[in-house]
């Protein structure tokens, strides 16, 4: 028999999508990729679906955005509105505020499609920050995931930088005085500030130039860099497997979960659509930026009880809080003919530049504090990390200060107190907050730890008293299961590590500075109940073997 009867038959679909699909995979190899993608084990968690929020958050700000483009016109000329909106009929104003009062009033399901793309872009942005909050919370950020950390980083800063841009585009009176801070804040930059302000707009504030530039980044520029930060950041999270929560059998070496295909696949798109159907039904029953009521951009008048969207209100509470004059110490000078406006200058870019250089540099800052080089792939329970989850509580607190800041005048005004106490009392709290924060944070992470030792030594309350023969009135306490036991003792508590001499016998100052932050990481842990300690507590049932236990491990010591 030859050898062209032995081999075997090529494959022949049978239907006409079966055969264009093998004609296309014998020509890109697809199946080889999406085979080995869909065999991608994934944990299962709630607190994973905040990532996924947001990534169907910007595939839904893609489309309602396309959309959008067909009818709006970037165009700061001046013209007549001859819409439908009576109260402004007649009113001059830009073409771009024109054309996005007929998308409103005149194009059918105009109001309904901005309104999506607007609540889709206040969700993106907050389901990313909640997604870095987990990630940072947990310890998802360690090795080797410290450079998709920084992705992210670069993600929540895009994200933020789409949302103004988006959020000018109108040109009515609410976006044109937030262009007008923004013009400030590039003009106390020393030196390059004010040639800075007139390239950006075209000439003196407001140009003519700078709404069609905030177009052109706000639908080509930002969103490829979103789309190839998402594609980096989904790349390495396959590379790197994903992170999962402690539990038995759960280790750095495997997940525990389920493969992508067809568990995930199907699950992934019955959220997208619960997302959607939740960003649909907010649009249609909430009104969002209703730019109707604040008419066209005017530089003369400032409409009162404004704020920006919160994902860049923190800067305008900055600003808020800032004071002029201090007694008689004042924050503008005149330096070689050119005015320093610390005022503005200070609270527009260091708060901010604070918050990102932290968060960038984090990872990298906690592996010199605990000289710890090994790969994690099992988060951290964020009490388990009191240190670290204090740090973030902290910094939380320290942006919604500011945050609230931006609404001061409201808050005055709702409560009916003054605004001068407003001003003073978060004037207080921004320096006073994340130091509370951090302080109240570590203690009842310390306290949660605590509980749960006692919990997995001696098993959880039950509420019955219960009346031994020699007349002592005792609770019973129930035993754990394995799974629950394992939660609250499974994990890793460092010490903290002691200045190690270099190569020389020298401990340098360095080394030192990292020994002080490690004794502030670690000095006030509560180290899990080991082995021994458990089989004394299950075997006898009361303290002075667990006590006993301890003395003998003290003195071995």
């Amino acid at each position: 028999m030859s050898a062209a009867s032995t081999a075997e038959a090529p494959f022949v679909a049978k239907t006409k999508v079966g055969r264009f699909t093998d004609f296309v995979d014998e020509r890109v190899g697809g199946s080889g990729i999406l085979r080995e993608f869909g065999r991608k084990v994934f944990p299962d968690h709630w607190s994973f679906m905040f990532g996924e929020v947001a990534l169907y958050s910007f595939v839904i700000l893609l489309m309602s955005g396309t959309f959008l483009t067909f009818f709006f016109d970037p165009s700061m000329a001046e013209t007549h509105y001859q819409g439908s909106y009576t109260p402004l009929y007649n009113v001059e104003m830009s073409v771009a505020y024109s054309s996005s009062l007929n998308i409103s009033f005149d194009i059918r399901g105009g109001l309904f499609m901005r309104q999506v793309h607007h609540w889709a872009a206040l969700l993106f942005v907050a389901s990313l920050g909640v997604h870095m909050l987990r990630v940072f919370f947990t310890g998802a950020f360690r090795k080797p995931r410290e450079m998709n950390w920084v992705v992210g980083g670069v993600l929540l800063i895009l994200a933020m930088a789409a949302g103004f841009t988006g959020y000018s585009l109108p040109d009515d009176l609410l976006s044109g005085n937030g262009l007008r801070i923004i013009d400030g804040v590039v003009k106390s930059i020393p030196v390059i500030g004010t040639y800075t302000s007139f390239f950006l707009f075209g000439g003196e504030f407001p140009g003519t130039a700078i709404i069609g530039r905030l177009y052109v980044l706000h639908i080509l520029l930002v969103p490829a860099l979103i789309l190839l930060m998402i594609v980096i950041h989904l790349f390495m999270v396959v590379v790197h497997k994903h992170t999962q929560y402690p539990g038995p059998g759960r280790s750095d070496g495997n997940v525990v979960g389920y493969p992508l295909g067809p568990v995930y696949a199907a699950k992934a798109g019955g959220f997208f659509f619960i997302v959607f159907g939740v960003i649909a039904l907010m649009a249609a029953a909430f009104t969002i930026n209703p730019i109707w009521n604040y008419g066209p951009y005017d530089p003369s008048p400032v409409s009162a009880g404004t704020q920006p969207d919160f994902y860049i209100g923190f800067v305008d509470g900055a600003l808020r809080l800032m004071p002029g004059v201090i007694n008689d110490f004042h924050f503008e000078y005149v330096v070689f003919g050119y005015t320093l406006t610390l005022n503005v200058l200070l609270p527009a870019l260091v708060p901010a530049g604070i918050i990102f250089t932290v968060l960038f540099m984090y990872p990298w800052i906690e592996r010199w504090v605990t000289k710890d080089n090994r790969e994690h792939h099992v988060l951290d329970r964020p009490r388990n990390a009191p240190t670290r989850t204090a740090i973030g509580v902290a910094g939380f607190t320290w942006y919604c200060v500011m945050w609230a800041a931006a609404g001061s005048d409201l808050i005055a005004t709702a409560f009916h107190v003054s605004l001068n106490d407003v001003t003073y009392w978060l004037r207080t709290l921004f320096f006073l907050g994340p130091v509370l924060a951090f302080i109240v944070t570590k203690r009842v992470a310390l306290a949660l730890q605590r509980k749960d030792r006692e919990i997995a030594l001696h098993g959880r309350e039950t509420g019955r008293i219960v009346r031994l023969p020699h007349g002592e009135f005792i609770e019973v306490h129930a035993p754990l299961d394995e799974y629950k036991r394992y939660k609250l003792v499974g994990f890793e508590s460092p010490a903290p590590l002691p200045a190690v001499p270099n190569e020389h016998g020298v401990v340098t100052n360095k080394e030192k500075r990292r020994a002080a932050l490690s004794k502030w990481f670690f000095e006030d842990r509560v180290a899990p109940a080991t082995p021994a300690e458990l089989e004394a507590a299950h075997a006898h049932g009361h303290h002075e073997a667990i006590e006993s236990g301890e003395e003998q491990k003290s003195l071995s010591h």
